[in-house]
Formats: C-alpha cells, sequence, structure tokens
C-alpha cells in the first residue's frame, strides 16, 4: 500500500468532514472511512493522485445518482448483479434498487 502525506487543507477537509458525520450519530471507524474516501475522491478529482478510478462503491451516505458509474459498478458487484458491465449509469442504478 502506498502512502500518501495530504496537505494541511485535506487534513482540515478529513477533520470537518468526520467531525460532521459523529455528529449525524454515525460510528467512529464510519465517520473516519467517510471522510477519508471523501478526501481521497477530492483527490483525485483535482488530479492529485495518479488512481483516476475508485475501486470503492463511494459514501455511503450520497444518493446513487451521485456517484461514479464506477463506484455504482462495484457496488453492483457486491450486490452480485448480473450484466453490470454493459450497464449504463441509470440501468445500474435501477438494478440495484431491485436488489435492495
Amino acid at each position: 500500500m502506498i502512502m500518501v502525506k495530504w496537505s494541511e487543507k485535506d487534513a482540515r477537509q478529513y477533520d470537518h468532514i468526520k467531525q460532521s458525520e459523529l455528529q449525524r450519530g454515525m460510528s467512529e471507524a464510519d465517520a473516519e472511512e467517510v471522510a477519508a474516501r471523501t478526501v481521497k475522491k477530492q483527490r483525485r478529482h483535482e488530479g492529485r493522485t495518479p488512481n483516476q478510478t475508485t475501486q470503492g462503491t463511494g459514501n455511503p451516505n450520497a444518493r446513487l445518482e451521485e456517484r461514479t458509474v464506477d463506484e455504482l459498478r462495484n457496488l453492483a458487484a457486491d450486490l452480485e448483479i448480473s450484466g453490470r458491465s454493459k450497464m449504463n449509469k441509470a440501468e445500474l442504478i435501477d438494478a440495484i434498487r431491485r436488489q435492495r
């Protein structure tokens, strides 16, 4: 695993998101995960990390429409939805909603 040093801004963003999630009643571990994923996604979006795609399923609090196609495909894989690689975003969202 490659360790990346976050900027001060990244660390402040992480702390802010974590505290917000804790205030909403999320567990410490889940709040840390959401905060880390959010900062990592922002770094990718800004081009500050080499990996432009995600291996995760996105923020669990985000609506499906707000997630990327890669995140939806990963979620569909977790739900064992067949044919997901050929689906577009709308089809993935429909399939995920039917499976849940």
